[in-house]
Parts: structure tokens; C-alpha cells; sequence
């Protein structure tokens, strides 16, 4: 086929010099610019390239298709030829094949398996903003790659809307820029009525639209359940009104753009009767699950010649052409990976969009000719400019796992993990089984990996031996990761894993409760088949399985949830996590044990159970015997105000039985103690004036001169460390209140050196000298200037307001009167004694005349007594 021309074009041989001189490299183009199917052809002949392959990562599975098969035209092949694609559970390639389009997925499995990526010249990251977690992964283990094994290793990071300078001095990397190719587009905003649903306000739109303009219509949507919902709302009517048809109200005024709100019938209308289907509309969707076929259809013109309608979720932002299209509803909304601390997965939630993404969206109606955009949120909405990256906002327990495989923590990302969760998702995969005791990975940990899904699942789907469980927990795997094939009854949904899995179990017996949804339920049969698929499992689906066994195999999945029952409360449960979580009154698995729960909605108080299932105690004693143990503890009673000690069965942190034991261990009871104050805060220690006044001498000297790096006694800093000097003080101790004043002093004194206290004593002194000759107090407040209260008599003479920690801080003044009230505070004494003190001096003189008032207080004696007897 003959070559398109695109705005790339004049910037390829730039991009082919830049990449010979420099290992990476960093290119800007918006959407239309080719960036996508020609920087790879015009690289592949590169002599730099050797020949060898390049891997282009696309973070989406319609997009790598749809590139790979732009590709191979280009060639006049067929795809799996010079130009191929791998994505999950697909795989499209030969060994001819020298470009490779692969999901991001895909690209970590191969620097995993082969980190010196033997015949590969290139990678280049396609649509990088959007900052998915694997793409950043895999940035940084090939940045690892090129800088200890191959510094011959291309890498480029290609978007439409990158912070591309910011990138570029991260990477320290050239940066190019392309032109795209654009027409004007004109934006509008098309509110929503009172109570209307999105999918009616996208209806009207959609009718608006193709009323008033001409080309073929895209919608983005934030996922399939909505693209559904308006596709539903649109079929033939009895009305013989055709979308696009002005409807006039009945004061005679046009609605938005000419249009009243449908009536039901005509809004359902899309093929106007007597019509041909040549002057008709079609509509499609496009969305990542789609069959091959289908996503095809969205992706090349009507054969029939019909305006197309195209429902899409954001796969449609970027990497894909839509030909025809001028028109863009946006509804502003996507669906987006979050953290879901109640079943501790990330989640897809609906989400705002970022305003980069709105404008890319709107770029779309702006490929062929001149377009319109019309936003379905109100103009005075705000959104943030960028989208946030997912490493920050989902759960990390897969990257952890992957960093371990990888022998290396110590890795270049554009953003870093949080530390909190990385810790949180490295304590996970230790109960797993994926991690050591050293957090290095195990045997289990790779198996899991290989799996390529959540470490919770993993462990379960390789936790069984016999045929049953493992079909089992395929269903269950698919279960999980689908949504819930069960309506909400009432104000919440059944709690028991059981009943789903009856569900599943009648609907492939072609048996379906009426309530149950079938399409729902013919998703997670399908998933379930491609996990037996891939487990090499050969038996068929149970048919039939106790409650309990659903549990048996989940407790692989969830070890921090096993929970058993209250002894006192049948409702409430107590977590291996140690905490507590409670049953709704009416939930299904009242009067378990022990259960298993995959969902806990956390409260303040007790967490709610949202979903679990019973499991056996004799299987959990088979299958974890290292986390039932006999201990002795020691816990201090709020409520005795004592230690109380006891002999304990435990599974994890769950307490089974306790009984009174003899007097505490003293390692023990120094611990209780000090996890007592950890619990009851830092008041409940016997605090001084003096200790008081010397902690917070040193807190404010920390902050004035932070070159000395005095150590940290604020209150989390102390609440952190107690076990380093705290709890020795707690040594041969069984009550809080055997701990002294002096005791604590010393305690506390043991963090700052000889050193830090001469430091202390010199540049934040308890007490300083003034004019009379004696010593006064200093007051210290962190966060406050230091308040040193005198007789205004003692100061008589000088000049300047006192200052200390090396003359930076100016002490606050509090002056008295001779009877110790204040009569000014001031951190000014030059201008209290010209501006104010003759106001003082006019009014004190008669109240205090036994008490020197001179005219002249720079000259005068400074005195703590009253004048002599006679003067």
C-alpha cells in the first residue's frame, strides 16, 4: 500500500541521528503525528540497530493490535512478519519478525527472564504519560539494564502530552519535539439537567450532535458497563422520529442547540424509519475486551457508507485512528486503578479525568477536518493538569515481588514507590511465602510471579494439590477479580463467598437464579477456563462443595484475614492482623468459628466484614503449623492500671485461650511498660518543670541552628524510639508509676552527648544575667520565641534587646512592674525606652514611688530593690 504522509516525517532523521550519539532520548508529538507506526520503521535499518529487534511497549491491548496491524500494511505483510504483536494470551510473531508491540506486562516478563535483552537494539515506551505501574517498572529495569550490561541499549519514551522537560533532565536525555496534524476544534460544555444519569445526558448529546455536524461521533466513556447502558438506551422506536430530528418544545423555544429533551421512544430512535441503512447510523464500541473483530470495526470506516457512533472507553485517547470522526462527547470520567484498602487490591474506579487527558480527548475531533467537543461536565469544573502516576494511588505487593526477583531495591524511577507501602507489601509477601526472612524471594515467590497476577491470588491458585481445590480456587481467582455477579438486596450485598459460587456452578449446569446476572456469570466462567487453561489443569469444574472448602483454599489468599470468633460476641472476630471486625446481624456466616474474610470495610472501631467464608480448623493446624504457638505475655490492663500476665495460645496475632501465669519475665514486663506509653501517650510519663524546660531548650536550639543536628525529641520522634531509651529504664519493673522524675531525666538526657549539652547549656541557657547583677529565668516554648519576664528596673542601662543561640534569637521581653505585673512585652527594648517608657514612667511613678523612675533610663543603675530609705 502507498505510504500516508505525516507530521513525524521531517523529524525522523533527527530522531535517527539522536539516537546515534545518545543512548536515549525523549520525543514529543500529539496525537496524529505518527509517532507510533513510523519512528519504529524508520529505525529499523538504523546501523546502530545491528540488525537486532525493537520492543515497543503500547500500555494497551487495542492499541498494540491496531499498531502492529498499521505496521505490517505499511510493509505489504502480514502481521506476525517484520512487524508483530504480544499481549496476554495472544501472541502474534515469527522469527522474521524485528518489531515486536508488547503490553506492559509482557516487557517485564522479558527483562526478567533475559535482563540483557540478547537481540533486542531498542525499547521504546509509547504513550508514556499515562504512567501505569508496569510501564514505569519496566523504564527502570531497563535503565538498570543499560547502565550495567548494556550501554548499547536504545531507549525512548514517546508521548502526546509528557512533561517532556522535566523527563528529559531526569533521563539526561535529548529532547524532540514534532508538529501534529490538527484542524481547529471548537469546545463546548453540555451540562447535565436536574437528576439526569450519564447515560441520558450522553444521549441528548449524541442526538445534538449529529444534528448539528457533520462526521462520525466518539464517546468516551469510563468503562464497558456504561458504553453498555447507553447502547442499550438507543433501538428502533414506533414514533418513526429519526436521531437528529428538531424537536420543538411547547412554548415554542428551541432546547440546547435546537433540541428538547427525547421523549423516551424518540431518544431509543437510531435507524429513522424509511430510511436506507447508507443514510443510517451505526453505533460500535471499543473497549480492551473486545473480540479481535469487534475492536476492527471501530477502527476503520463504515463499508456501508453509515454515520458511526463510536462508544469507547480511554483506550480511545491515544495510540489508535479513528477515521472519520469530527465530533467528541467527553464525559470526563475513566476508570482508574486505586488502592482498595477493604479487599487489599488496587480496584479500577471511576475518576475525573486530568485536563491533559480532556484536551487529548478533544484533539481526536480534529484529525480530518475541523471538529467539535462537547464536555458533559460544567465549565466552572476544575481538573488537575496531570494524571497522577499509579505508583503512587495502588497497591505495590506485585512491584515488591518484582523488585525481588530482580535482586534490587535500588532502582531509578521517574516517581518513587512510597516507602509505606512498599514496607506494607513486603510484610504481605512474607506471609505469603513469597518472601524469606530476609526479604529475598523464595521458590514459591517466582512461581508466583511467572503467574502474572496479584501475589494473593498467585499464592492461592498454587497453594492446592488435589484437582478439586485447584479447579476451585480457578473459580475463585475468577470470582475475585470480577464484579459481583449478585444484586444488592436491601442496603448491602450477601457477605458469603458460597452463594457466588453456587451461582457460577448453577449457571454452568444452565441453571441461572433469576436475580443472578448471566453475563456477569459467563465472564467469570470464562476467566476461570483461562486460568485452568494455564494451570494445565485437565478436570473439569466441581459441580458441588461445602462452604467451608471455599475457605480452605482462600485462606491461602488471605492469611492477614483469618479471623476467629469472639468468645463473648458470636458477631465479632478477631484478625490474624490482630485487630478486631464484626459481621452484619443478618450475614450468612453466622455462628462460624473460624472464617476467612477477603473484604473488611475499616472502621474506626471494629472493621466490617464484606465478604468471607468458613474454613476448617483442622486444615488451617495442616497447612500453617508454624503460626500456632504457646507463649507466655505480658499486656499492660488500662483498666488495672497494672501488668498482667498470662500463658496464651495463639494463631498469629488471634488469641485462642489465655490463662493466669506466675510473676512476668522482666524482658517481658520492660516491653509492656513501654508499650503502655506507646499506647497512653508521653503524659503518662512523671514529667518535671526542669525536664520539661530542658527538652524544649533543645527542641528550639534544633530548629534555630539546624547545622548542629542535635538529635530529634519531639513527641514522634520519642514515641519511635522508646524501645531504645525507654524501655531499659523499665528494667526490673512491674508498674508505670515505679518509674522516678530522675529516672526519666536520665533516660531521656542518655539521647544528647556530652557534647550536645555544653552545646545546649551555651547557646540556650536556663537563665541569663541582667543590668542588676542577678540571674533571671528563660522560658522556652518550641515553636515560640524564648520569654525571659524582669523587673523593668533590672534592665536600667541597656540599650539592646538580650539575644542568645549565637546572637540569632532575640529573647521576648515581658516587663514588670515592682508588684511583678506586666506592664509591656516587646522584643524592641531601644524603642520601649524612646517611644513608650515615658508613658510608663508618667503612670507607674505615682503607683510605685519607692521604686526609681528616672528620666533618663540609658544612664541610670539598674536594681532589683526600691530606692533607699529618704531618697
Amino acid at each position: 500500500m502507498s505510504r500516508p504522509a505525516f507530521p513525524i516525517d521531517v523529524l525522523l532523521p533527527d530522531i535517527r541521528q539522536s539516537l546515534a550519539v545518545h543512548p536515549r532520548l525523549v520525543l514529543e508529538a500529539p496525537p496524529g503525528a505518527g509517532k507510533t507506526t513510523q519512528v519504529p520503521l524508520a529505525l529499523l535499518d538504523a546501523p546502530w540497530l545491528e540488525g537486532r529487534k525493537i520492543v515497543m511497549l503500547e500500555p494497551r491491548r487495542v492499541a498494540a493490535r491496531a499498531a502492529a496491524g498499521f505496521m505490517s500494511q505499511q510493509l505489504g505483510e502480514s502481521v506476525g512478519g517484520t512487524v508483530g504483536y504480544r499481549i496476554r494470551f495472544d501472541n502474534q510473531i515469527s522469527a522474521r519478525t524485528r518489531i515486536e508491540v508488547v503490553t506492559e506486562g509482557i516487557l517485564t516478563r522479558m527483562l526478567q527472564d533475559d535482563p540483557t535483552l540478547d537481540g533486542v537494539g531498542a525499547l521504546l515506551f509509547d504513550e508514556f504519560h499515562e504512567r501505569h505501574l508496569a510501564g514505569d517498572l519496566g523504564l527502570a529495569l531497563a535503565l538498570d539494564v543499560q547502565a550495567s550490561l548494556r550501554p548499547d541499549l536504545r531507549i525512548a519514551l514517546m508521548s502526546a502530552t509528557l512533561d517532556g522537560e522535566r523527563l528529559a533532565q531526569w533521563l539526561d536525555a535529548p529532547r524532540l519535539s514534532s508538529a501534529g496534524r490538527s484542524f481547529p476544534v471548537e469546545v463546548g460544555h453540555f451540562p447535565a439537567r436536574r437528576d439526569e444519569s450519564l447515560e441520558v445526558q450522553v444521549r441528548r448529546a449524541i442526538e445534538h450532535a449529529l444534528a448539528q455536524h457533520p462526521g462520525d461521533v466518539l464517546v468516551f466513556l469510563p468503562g464497558q458497563r456504561e458504553i453498555a447502558r447507553v447502547e442499550a438506551g438507543f433501538s428502533p422506536s414506533p414514533t418513526g422520529r429519526g436521531v437528529g430530528e428538531r424537536v420543538r418544545r411547547s412554548d415554542g423555544n428551541s432546547d440546547i442547540g435546537g433540541f428538547a429533551e427525547p421523549s423516551s421512544d424518540a431518544s431509543r430512535h437510531l435507524l429513522p424509519e424509511g430510511e436506507g441503512k447508507a443514510q443510517g447510523i451505526v453505533m460500535l464500541p471499543l473497549h480492551g475486551e473486545l473480540p479481535i473483530e469487534k475492536q476492527s470495526e471501530a477502527l476503520r470506516p463504515d463499508p456501508q457508507g453509515r454515520r458511526r457512533v463510536v462508544l469507547a472507553t480511554n483506550v480511545a485517547e491515544s495510540s489508535v485512528t479513528l477515521p472519520g470522526v469530527r465530533i467528541v462527547i467527553d464525559a470526563g470520567l475513566a476508570r482508574e486503578p486505586r488502592y482498595d484498602p477493604n479487599s487489599g487490591f488496587s480496584r479500577l474506579d471511576v475518576v475525573a479525568i486530568s485536563q491533559a487527558s480532556a484536551d487529548q480527548r478533544a484533539g481526536r475531533a480534529g484529525r480530518v477536518a475541523e471538529g467539535w467537543a462537547y464536555r458533559l461536565w460544567p465549565q466552572s469544573q476544575r481538573l488537575e493538569p496531570q494524571r497522577r502516576p499509579e505508583i503512587a494511588q495502588v497497591e505495590l505487593a506485585g512491584l515488591a515481588l518484582e523488585l525481588a526477583a530482580w535482586g534490587s531495591d535500588a532502582l531509578r524511577f521517574v516517581d518513587a514507590p512510597p516507602p509505606g507501602a512498599i514496607a506494607a507489601a513486603k510484610d504481605l509477601l512474607h506471609r505469603l511465602g513469597a518472601l524469606d526472612g530476609r526479604r529475598a524471594i523464595t521458590p514459591l515467590g517466582r512461581r508466583m510471579l511467572a503467574l502474572g497476577t496479584h501475589p494473593r491470588l498467585a499464592a492461592m491458585l498454587l497453594s492446592p494439590h488435589d484437582e478439586r481445590e485447584r479447579t476451585l480456587a480457578c473459580d475463585l481467582a475468577a470470582l475475585i477479580e470480577a464484579r459481583d455477579p449478585l444484586p444488592q438486596r436491601g442496603v448491602q450485598r450477601s457477605d458469603a463467598w458460597a452463594e457466588r459460587w453456587r451461582a457460577l456452578a448453577a449457571f454452568r449446569s444452565g441453571r441461572v437464579a433469576g436475580d443472578a446476572n448471566r453475563g456477569a456469570l459467563a465472564a467469570i466462567d470464562a476467566a476461570a477456563k483461562q486460568w485452568r487453561r494455564r494451570l494445565r489443569i485437565g478436570a473439569k469444574p466441581v459441580d458441588d462443595a461445602p462452604a467451608h472448602l471455599l475457605g480452605d483454599v482462600l485462606l491461602h489468599a488471605f492469611p492477614d484475614r483469618i479471623a476467629y470468633q469472639h468468645v463473648g460476641d458470636p458477631l465479632r472476630y478477631q484478625l490474624a492482623n490482630g485487630r478486631m471486625a464484626r459481621l452484619f446481624d443478618d450475614s450468612a456466616l453466622y455462628g462460624e468459628p473460624w472464617i476467612v474474610a477477603s473484604e473488611l470495610r475499616f472502621e474506626s472501631k471494629d472493621a466490617r466484614v464484606l465478604r468471607a467464608a468458613p474454613l476448617d480448623e483442622a486444615r488451617l493446624r495442616r497447612d500453617f503449623p508454624e503460626r500456632f504457638s504457646e507463649t507466655d505475655a505480658v499486656r499492660w490492663d488500662g483498666d488495672r492500671r497494672a501488668l498482667v500476665a498470662s500463658r496464651e495460645s495463639r494463631y498469629d496475632g488471634i488469641v485462642l485461650s489465655s490463662r493466669p501465669a506466675g510473676r512476668p519475665d522482666p524482658a517481658q514486663a520492660a516491653q509492656a511498660l513501654t508499650d503502655a506509653v506507646r499506647d497512653l501517650g508521653l503524659a503518662a510519663l512523671p514529667w518535671t518543670e526542669a525536664l520539661s524546660q530542658w527538652r524544649q531548650r533543645l527542641l528550639s536550639l534544633r530548629e534555630w541552628m539546624p547545622e548542629l543536628a542535635l538529635p530529634d525529641l519531639s513527641d514522634a520522634a520519642l514515641l519511635d524510639t522508646l524501645d531504645e531509651w525507654l524501655r531499659p529504664a523499665f528494667a526490673g519493673k512491674t508498674r508505670l508509676d515505679a518509674l522516678g522524675a530522675e529516672e526519666l531525666s536520665a533516660a531521656l538526657k542518655s539521647q544528647a552527648d556530652w557534647n550536645v549539652r555544653q552545646q545546649l547549656d551555651r547557646l540556650a541557657p536556663i537563665r541569663i544575667a541582667v543590668p542588676s547583677g542577678m540571674e533571671r529565668d528563660i522560658e522556652y516554648r518550641h515553636g515560640e520565641a524564648p520569654v525571659l519576664a524582669v523587673k523593668l528596673q533590672e534592665l536600667f542601662g541597656l540599650a539592646d534587646t538580650p539575644r542568645i543561640a549565637d546572637g540569632r534569637v532575640p529573647l521576648t521581653l515581658h516587663l514588670l512592674s515592682p508588684a511583678g505585673r506586666p506592664l509591656q512585652v516587646t522584643q524592641d527594648l531601644r524603642g520601649f525606652w524612646e517611644r513608650t517608657y515615658p508613658e510608663v514612667k508618667k503612670e507607674m511613678k505615682g503607683r510605685y514611688p519607692k521604686h526609681p523612675w528616672p528620666d533618663d533610663p540609658w544612664s541610670a543603675t539598674a536594681t532589683h530593690r526600691a530606692k533607699p530609705r529618704g531618697t
